[in-house]
């Protein structure tokens, strides 16, 4: 049978100040490999046992930067050299669209290459035999127990001094520990064969379900989510029409909803017979009527519908809209010399809807009685 190899000597503590008197003892006596276990962090660990920054960060600032670089070489072959395109008159090289892309692959790289390195390079995954798994000591200072370990290869390792070391540290429970005889002749690894076996099995099949459901199951039908649809895009053909052409002009004399056009176009008499305002006198729109007028009438006809016009030598004044003959104009009058202009006039119908050009008569017809008021309206 062979001899057992000694892996280190543990002992254990009640009290974390205990610990931390432990872990500095150890590194003022110059051990270097020995580690401190506790069922919680303890504060100042750290610093009782002198470690050094981790060189982790390391590995997170080189793949973090790598995952910069590659995503601005990327982006930089696709839109410059590859597949040049001016979308929005932006540049080819539109480094601020691509400032978001190159974050979020900095930190997914970062991320991702941080937790393997820890888990591959420094846990030495998946090395699942570690001599203290399994042991006494492990499961009280899982539990309520804080421990040291002081490993055998250690260059100030010495059996005896050891014992006596943590005796005088009054530690419970010495004892050592020792490899397991399958341990020292076959370590695990991460390169072991069955292990990178199992990874690329477990690749396969998942990579292979992913791609068949998301490219094949999710577009079963009737689920094609839309993509093929009975329509023609614009500018695409169409062997239907005689002309091969898929956009067709609208049907003549068809009209947009929304957009009626003006029936009385050169018919100031009849629009004035046969137009009426559809809108009441009410606040809302008297305060319509009001503020397109202000906007759009008043620089010629002044705010209160005087023609004094605030453009002079411009443009000859208008006449007043409180003229006999505009006060006895039907609103159709009105509503038509808005609509069509008249003399310089020019028309308004591009810049007022017809119910902004109402209540603009609405709000003329309030200035009017306003400025030609009778008696009776005064009581």
């Amino acid at each position: 049978m062979k001899d057992k190899i000694l892996f280190g000597y543990t002992g254990l503590f009640d009290t974390p100040d205990s610990i931390i008197n432990a872990a500095k003892k150890a590194s003022e006596e110059g051990y270097k490999k020995f580690d401190i276990n506790t069922p919680y962090p303890v504060h100042g660990m750290n610093k009782a046992m002198k470690l050094p920054p981790s060189k982790l960060g390391y590995a997170s600032l080189v793949f973090g930067l790598s995952g910069t670089i590659s995503a601005l070489l990327f982006m930089y072959w696709t839109s410059v050299l590859d597949y040049p395109i001016v979308i929005g008159g932006k540049p080819f090289f539109a480094l601020p669209a691509f400032v978001p892309i190159m974050f979020e692959v900095t930190v997914l790289s970062a991320a991702i290459a941080t937790v393997l390195t820890m888990i591959i390079v420094y846990f030495k995954f998946p090395n699942i035999s570690h001599p203290l798994h399994d042991t006494d000591y492990m499961r009280k200072v899982s539990s309520d127990k804080y421990g040291i370990c002081i490993q055998a290869d250690d260059e100030l390792f010495d059996e005896s001094k050891v014992q006596l070391f943590l005796k005088e540290l009054n530690a419970q429970s010495i004892a050592p520990v020792y490899f397991d005889d399958e341990e020292t002749e076959n370590k695990p690894s991460a390169f072991d064969k069955k292990f990178i076996a199992l990874l690329a099995v477990v690749a396969i099949i998942v990579s292979g379900s992913t791609y068949i459901l998301l490219n094949k199951v999710v577009y079963s039908v009737p689920f094609n989510w839309m993509m093929n649809q009975n329509k023609i895009s614009p500018q695409q053909s169409n062997a239907f029409f005689s002309d091969g052409f898929g956009m067709r002009n609208p049907v003549e004399e068809t009209i947009s909803r929304g957009n009626l056009p003006y029936q009385f176009k050169n018919k100031p008499e009849e629009a004035g017979l046969l137009l009426a305002n559809p809108l009441a006198f009410t606040e809302e729109n008297i305060n319509l009527g009001r503020n397109k007028f202000d906007i759009y009438c008043s620089p010629c006809h002044g705010y209160f519908g005087n023609g004094d016009s605030r453009l002079r030598g411009q443009f000859p004044n208008p006449p007043s809209l409180h003229s006999e003959k505009v006060r006895n104009w039907k609103d159709g009058n009105i509503f038509h010399v808005i609509t069509e202009g008249q003399n310089i006039m020019p028309s308004y119908s591009s810049q007022l809807t017809r119910q902004e050009r109402w209540a603009v008569v609405l709000y003329i017809r309030a200035l009017q009685r306003a400025q030609n008021a009778k008696e009776s309206d005064i009581q």
